[in-house]
């Protein structure tokens, strides 16, 4: 599967994340209205700004797909990775307005005894965010998207703030009014440990960074490679959900330009075979003892 039809499956799993929130936050507000309940109208407010997080995924992975113009030589790529900065951003926002809501009712006398239809909704919430989330992780892995990825997980992080509100309300029923605010806590925790998983992956590809230990795996194996005599140098880079590598090696000094051309090319088409990596520069140099 070529780049742009890749950036294309990605927008389906965006579009699925949005018609989903919408869809839930309007049911969650609805019946949080009616049935009374704290807990399913903050997770109503939740999935409004998950909204905003899909849409600017969405528009990540589109802006992805332009090809080169005159100030971007190598692509858009790039625009994959700020999406997911921009969501790591609205989780951990949203992950701490549940942690001080959450330590706020800790303290508060008002009890509130919701409606077992707000719990019915939160738990079915979670089934169909799961889903989602199943689906998008898939995805994101099939086409290697950081974006759809980040989308993933706040897909799962909704699915846990729906079962936290299912817990809290099913305590209430049984006078344990404790439950809601733990079960917010905690899950508050794991959504902005799980942004800032996110935001460390994001700035990571944004300031060049690489997996040393693919590295390493990458250097042994151009090392192995037929009149390779040394892999003097080797870099990699990310753009988006693209590889890019500069390596530096030295062969033969009695070979001809056309047999040391033809070597690049040979380890060139083994690494995207293999690795998946399309852009490799490589620089031969001269071996001498």
């Amino acid at each position: 599967m070529n780049q742009p039809n890749n950036m294309k499956s990605g927008e389906k799993g965006a579009w699925i994340s949005i018609f989903a929130y919408l869809f839930l936050a309007g049911t969650k507000l609805v019946i949080a209205s009616i049935g009374d309940s704290d807990a399913l109208w903050a997770d109503g407010l939740n999935n409004t700004t998950d909204v905003a997080a899909s849409i600017a995924i969405l528009i990540g992975l589109k802006i992805s797909q332009k090809p080169p113009d005159q100030n971007h030589r190598y692509g858009h790529y790039r625009a994959e990775t700020i999406a997911s900065l921009l969501a790591a951003f609205i989780m951990v926002a949203v992950g701490l307005q549940v942690i001080f809501s959450t330590i706020g009712k800790m303290f508060e006398d008002h009890i509130v005894k919701p409606d077992m239809l707000t719990a019915w909704t939160a738990i079915g919430a979670a089934i169909v965010m799961f889903f989602v989330y199943r689906y998008n992780l898939t995805l994101s892995r099939k086409i290697n998207s950081s974006a759809l990825y980040a989308a993933a997980q706040d897909n799962r992080s909704d699915a846990l703030v729906s079962i936290g509100a299912f817990i809290g309300i099913i305590g209430a029923q049984f006078g344990i009014f404790w439950l809601d605010p733990l079960a917010g806590l905690i899950v508050g925790i794991i959504i902005c440990k799980t942004a800032w998983e996110i935001f460390k992956d994001s700035t990571l590809t944004l300031t060049d960074g690489f997996d040393e230990k693919r590295l390493k795996v990458i250097k042994d194996e151009i090392t192995n490679f037929p009149d390779v005599m040394k892999v003097e140098d080797i870099k990699g880079r990310a753009l988006g959900n693209q590889s890019v590598l500069d390596v530096t090696i030295k062969v033969d000094p009695n070979l001809t330009v056309r047999q040391g051309h033809d070597i690049t090319v040979k380890i060139e088409e083994e690494l995207a075979k293999k690795h998946g990596i399309l852009y490799t520069h490589i620089h031969i140099e001269p071996y001498r003892e």
